[in-house]
């Protein structure tokens, strides 16, 4: 991809070779809540060897049983990714791991005082010598083997050095500058790699607990590591580990140094989010649904005229796409654009209508959806518009063993009745929706949020949905006291929107 212009001062030469090494599967899942099964750990473990990951790592082989099935599903995929596993300091977790079928493993040793003895109870010296017979043990089975010093960033330094050398001698591939606890800064990363570096291959794992994750990431490489240990959306313990997207779209535009396929991120973040149930935050930098959406009237209008005024980088590159959102900032130049990927025609005058109205709509704090501007813009227009599919009737239980949802539709002026199960009334009402509407409707759910909800036993919660169809999209909201109405209102709303597009009868539900 096309960086931004290099100074003569640049740290990270673009010939440098680095290479990502991703945890998910295995510092990821440690994160709050997140449980990943052996086949999301395939499907993952898939994704990141099509994005170019050089190693994956698959979990940790001592936690057990269950753990071990799950990494040997992921090393009988026979990846061109190196597959490892983590063992701790301890002879019986390599032993685990051999028997997973993994290509390597990372040794998690102590480095600082801290660690040495107030977690492991040892001894420097004592910890060198466990460290070394680890690691001679690991080789002698053919493993490739890094040697983790947990908590670096708090050791001794001159420690630190002693326990990277003892680790190379005995037959360690690399050792890793570990900022365990997210505690250091850039300047103090610099100083620790360079020193390690001397000694042979170096990575870094760095967490972002002071929002520093990239910049030590960098300053690591800078320093001479050429392997960087990343989650994919920052998954992690507490605020997580470096984000693998943010690492790789930072060492490419700013310094010319390819590391994975750049178009498979946003993709990659959406498996991962779907498989962990961790939600991305919409102002995340690369994934995040903000970063290519602009409502702001000069940055829309700016966008326009040249898709780089606002953006450092093109959407596509990271596999996304620009959007233009409405709201109180949103001019005429983002009003007629999005009624231009609506197919919908208006003059000047009643675009400069619909752009107050919207504005207005903004005012009182709410969101403009697709769904409102095109409401906003019959009304200006005085275009009336037939609907294709009408909500007559629902009815949703899910007191029994299985959810259910009754649906009756009116489509083309012909009433559908259908009914479907699920693992909530929603998600059945969505089936019965899907079995009304056959084929013919085969639009996709792309995001779902409960945006709001009031308190008291009057409660209204607003549901807000995106739907894709052929390359269109659009977004509805709905508020009411029951969620299950509410989804669905929004859903056939939506779907309503996207179908009218095509002039065509609906085909039977049956085709």
């Amino acid at each position: 991809m096309h960086s931004q212009t290099p100074t003569p001062d640049q740290t990270i030469d673009p010939d440098r070779t680095v290479q990502l090494l991703d945890t998910t599967l295995r510092d990821g899942e440690q994160a709050p809540g997140v449980s990943l099964s052996p086949d999301e750990k395939v499907e993952l473990a898939r994704s990141l060897e099509r994005a170019g990951v050089s190693v994956i790592e698959a979990g940790s082989a001592c936690t057990g049983a269950g753990e071990r099935r799950a990494i040997s599903r992921v090393t009988d995929l026979d990846l061109d990714a190196l597959v490892t596993s983590f063992c701790r300091g301890i002879r019986g977790d390599v032993d685990q791991a051999l028997e997973c079928g993994v290509d390597g493993v990372h040794i998690v040793v102590p480095s600082s005082d801290r660690h040495v003895e107030g977690k492991v109870g040892t001894s420097r010296a004592d910890n060198l010598a466990t460290t070394a017979e680890l690691v001679e043990y690991a080789t002698e089975h053919d493993l490739w083997v890094e040697v983790i010093g947990e908590d670096g960033s708090r050791a001794d330094l001159d420690y630190l050095a002693e326990l990277a050398e003892t680790s190379l001698e005995a037959g360690a591939d690399r050792f890793c500058f570990a900022d365990t606890v997210g505690h250091t800064g850039p300047e103090h990363t610099t100083a620790a790699v360079s020193r390690l570096a001397e000694l042979g291959p170096v990575s870094a794992h760095t967490h972002d607990d002071l929002g520093l994750g990239v910049a030590n990431a960098l300053a690591a490489v800078s320093a001479g590591a050429d392997l960087v240990h990343c989650t994919v959306n920052g998954l992690g313990e507490r605020a997580g580990n470096v984000a693998l997207e943010e690492v790789a779209i930072a060492l490419s535009h700013v310094y010319d140094v390819e590391t994975v396929d750049l178009e498979t991120l946003y993709g990659l973040a959406q498996r991962v989010s779907r498989a962990t149930g961790v939600e991305l935050p919409p102002n995340k930098a690369v994934i995040g649904e903000n970063a290519f959406t602009h409502e702001s009237g000069i940055h829309t209008d700016g966008t326009l005229k040249d898709d780089k005024m606002y953006e450092p980088y093109a959407p596509e590159t990271v596999g996304r796409e620009r959007r233009l959102a409405l709201g109180k900032h949103t001019g005429r130049a983002g009003v007629a654009a999005t009624l231009e990927e609506h197919d919908v025609e208006a003059s000047d005058d009643e675009v400069a209508e619909i752009a107050t109205r919207v504005t207005e709509l903004g005012d009182r704090g709410r969101r403009v959806t697709d769904a409102d501007l095109l409401a906003i813009t019959e009304d200006v227009t005085g275009d009336d518009r037939e609907r294709v599919v009408d909500l007559l009737d629902l009815t949703a239980t899910s007191g029994g063993a299985v959810p259910t949802a009754s649906i009756r539709l009116d489509v083309d002026g012909e009433e559908r009745v259908a009914s479907g199960t699920g693992s909530g009334p929603v998600d059945a009402a969505v089936s019965a929706i899907r079995e009304a509407l056959g084929s013919s409707a085969d639009a996709e759910l792309e995001s779902y949020h409960v945006d709001a909800v009031t308190g008291g036993t009057d409660a209204v919660v607003t549901v807000e949905v995106t739907m894709v169809r052929n390359d269109r999209s659009v977004t509805v909201a709905r508020s009411e006291a029951d969620i299950t109405r509410a989804s669905v209102e929004a859903m056939v709303d939506a779907l309503d929107r996207l179908l009218a597009v095509d002039q065509r009868p609906l085909a039977p539900a049956g085709d």
